[in-house]
């Protein structure tokens, strides 16, 4: 009698203490559910899909769930304007891609990865975020066909290099030129440094490096109020500068802007360019060593930042390619000079 009632007491207490984890095991994680409103043509909405949800999705995992809606579908159209109605969204903020999580509606490839990470984070300890209340999501969302539906861990597999080069062809050819004379110049000028004969002394093309260093400063600090202030760039009839500048690769370590990093290097430049002509014999040598430098590791970033427009952000910004260009000749011009001043050791020594 005795055992078998420690047995049950056993039993009991055994019970007691495993509810508590079975309740856990029971529990659900709060999830955070938004949906997604682009289109395949969009660069910006392929800088989100590809860069901006994929480290989200590999951090919260089923905690994170976003539900693509193609906008160039019937029913994705009709989706973003019943979006439109609900959350009464302002004609300059109705554009894709558009991220609608909860009561927060979040436009533009820079937009969205600055804010929702900390709506995520708010969203999960306070138990979750239902899908946001658009009309006829529901329906769209259990319409779809198995495997038509699209989620953040399926919608990155859409897009190839292809639909990002094509998203802005002309402009993107137009940067594969660009990038093919740069590697060019490259080559170039490392075969001609490499040869014995000695370049023409003259210095005829001498006033051409703080000309082009001047222009590189305008078009580098128009860059960087644009990048500063997160306004819309004046863009031609080729390109789609505004998509780059919104883009991730607007920002050097996510911190420090393009156009003022190019804006340090034109000034760099010239300084360098006016040092190396006051009477500084003792110097010359160095200042040239070191204005060639900051033109080369110009023009290597120059390469670095072109290739990325046409092969990974998908657009291609025209002020960046005129700067990339006017780079790429004063390290042509700057090697030249370089050379003639390393010409001129053997005779002083």
């Amino acid at each position: 009698m005795i055992r078998t009632r420690n047995t049950l007491i056993a039993v009991l207490i055994l019970l007691i203490c495993l509810f508590p984890l079975a309740a856990a095991g029971n529990a659900q994680e709060p999830v955070i559910r938004a949906v997604l409103l682009y289109s395949d043509s969009c660069p910006q909405c392929l800088e989100v899909i590809n860069n901006t949800l994929p480290p989200l999705v590999e951090q919260y995992g089923n905690q994170l769930q976003v539900y693509g809606v193609n906008t160039y579908t019937e029913i994705g159209n009709t989706l973003f304007f019943n979006a439109v109605q609900a959350f009464e969204i302002p004609e300059e903020r109705q554009a894709v891609p558009t991220l609608i999580v909860g009561d927060y509606v979040l436009v533009g490839s820079r937009e969205i990865p600055d804010l929702l990470p900390g709506i995520i984070e708010q969203g999960i300890k306070n138990g979750g975020i239902d899908w946001p209340a658009i009309p006829g999501l529901e329906q769209a969302m259990s319409e779809a066909e198995p495997g038509e539906e699209e989620n953040a861990s399926t919608l990155n597999h859409r897009t190839n290099v292809w639909e990002k080069f094509s998203s802005d062809l002309l402009g993107n050819i137009l940067a594969v030129i660009v990038l093919m004379s740069m590697i060019g110049s490259l080559i170039f000028a490392g075969i001609n440094f490499a040869k014995d004969e000695l370049p023409d002394q003259t210095q005829t093309n001498n006033w051409l490096i703080p000309v082009l260093s001047v222009i590189g400063i305008g078009v580098a600090a128009y860059l960087s109020f644009v990048e500063i202030n997160q306004v819309e760039a004046v863009c031609g009839p080729v390109g789609d500068c505004n998509t780059v500048q919104q883009s991730s690769y607007a920002l050097l370590f996510g911190i420090l802007p393009m156009g003022i990093l190019g804006l340090l290097g034109y000034l760099a430049v010239i300084i360098l360019w006016l040092a190396g002509n006051l009477d500084f014999e003792a110097w010359k040598n160095i200042i040239n060593a070191l204005l060639w430098i900051v033109t080369l590791i110009g023009t290597l970033f120059s390469v670095y930042l072109t290739f990325l427009e046409p092969f990974v952000i998908g657009a291609t910004c025209m002020w960046c390619i005129v700067s990339a260009i006017i780079m790429t000749i004063l390290f042509l011009l700057t090697t030249r000079k370089f050379k003639q001043s390393l010409a001129v050791i053997p005779e002083e020594s």
